[in-house]
């Protein structure tokens, strides 16, 4: 089964941190981009941060200087560090993986995680 699963989220008070994990299943081959997502009650998905296979990173203007997004790719786990938290990150925080499914050689397939609410308290 090729799933992504996160934690690592929960409630924290402004100023605080936290930090996210996505593991991928064993069944997946292989993974290239890596992404943090984030979306807040009653408004769209919006890209929190991502990461090549290489290691190249980008993020959201929120989300520069605050959040350091990394991975290890034989644990096949991407993490965000998320610091000086505040009630505006609040939001169900999703990882996405463009993951290698085998065969022919783009044979590859965007999976999403279930997502981890963070909530910070001001």
């Amino acid at each position: 089964q090729v799933q992504l699963v996160e934690s690592g989220g929960g409630l924290v008070r402004a100023g605080g941190s936290l930090t996210l994990s996505c593991t991928a299943s064993r069944s997946i081959l292989s993974i290239t981009a890596m992404r943090w997502y984030r979306q807040p009650p009653g408004d769209q998905r919006a890209l929190v941060a991502s990461i090549t296979l290489g290691g190249t990173t980008n993020y959201a203007d929120s989300a520069k200087g605050r959040f350091t997004i990394s991975r290890d790719n034989a644990k096949k786990t991407v993490y965000l560090q998320m610091n000086s938290l505040e009630p505006e990150d609040s939001a169900v925080y999703y990882c996405n993986a463009d993951v290698y499914m085998g065969g022919s050689p783009n044979n590859f397939v965007t999976v999403w995680g279930q997502g981890t609410q963070v909530t910070v308290s001001s």
